[in-house]
């Protein structure tokens, strides 16, 4: 174990479940490599992802981003082509954008479309698809507002999917950020992880959730947080 390591677990009490803000605030002392860390979650879920009912799929705006920029692609025409231009949308265009992303320019890390474009962008389902980038309904990236759609993954907005393990793994911020930023981004996102709960998923549902940095050891928190309390 390197020094830097052992002095990022020094404080850590072996087999603790931690609050979001005990977690955080043992993130922020723990010392730091020469770059800016991301924060990452990963959750385990007590559902079967074979079963499409019990897939745990939603969106999130995280109240202070990422702290990555997003390059963000659009397939629009006419007044949405506008929209998604005066937007801050990086590259915007139709079916001439497909043969060049076919010949491997991957310059971009969303893509939105309106749907009356979806048919030709399905040709585009094995490069974009293995990636996450395929847009979707449900992620709300296939939408006649692709202006809106644009401000939203520029503030923060991003899709969580569960792998087939049943795992969520996301960076919800970087290791710079306030205390108090990287506590809301927790927050949302398990909140967000609660109301996404399938009507089918029994048992825990939520079986466990860690917090990292990019080079720490993962801190345990209570699968509760961020779950709506009955009244």
């Amino acid at each position: 174990m390197s020094k830097r390591m052992e002095e990022a677990t020094k404080e850590l009490e072996k087999g603790k479940t931690y609050s979001i803000k005990e977690a955080v605030d043992l993130l922020k002392k723990a010392p730091a490599p020469k770059f800016d860390e991301t924060i990452n979650v990963a959750m385990s879920f007590d559902v079967d992802p074979k079963q499409s009912d019990q897939m745990v799929r939603g969106t999130v705006v995280l109240p202070h981003g990422t702290g990555n920029a997003v390059r963000v692609l659009v397939f629009a025409k006419g007044d949405a082509e506008r929209s998604a231009k005066e937007a801050g949308a990086d590259v915007v265009g139709s079916e001439d954008l497909i043969p060049k992303i076919e010949g491997g320019w991957m310059e971009f890390d969303a893509v939105i479309s309106t749907p009356d474009l979806m048919r030709e962008i399905a040709k585009l389902g094995r490069v974009l698809g293995p990636r996450g980038l395929m847009p979707s309904p449900k992620a709300g990236t296939v939408t006649m507002d692709v202006g809106r759609a644009v401000k939203e993954l520029k503030k923060g907005k991003v899709e969580f999917r569960m792998d087939k393990q049943a795992d969520i793994h996301l960076g919800v911020g970087k290791k710079s950020f306030s205390a108090e930023a990287i506590e809301a981004n927790l927050k949302a996102l398990m909140e967000a992880v609660w109301k996404a709960k399938p009507p089918a998923a029994k048992g825990k549902y939520l079986r466990s959730v860690s917090v990292s940095t990019t080079m720490g050891p993962g801190l345990k928190l209570d699968p509760a947080e961020g779950k709506e309390k009955p009244e």
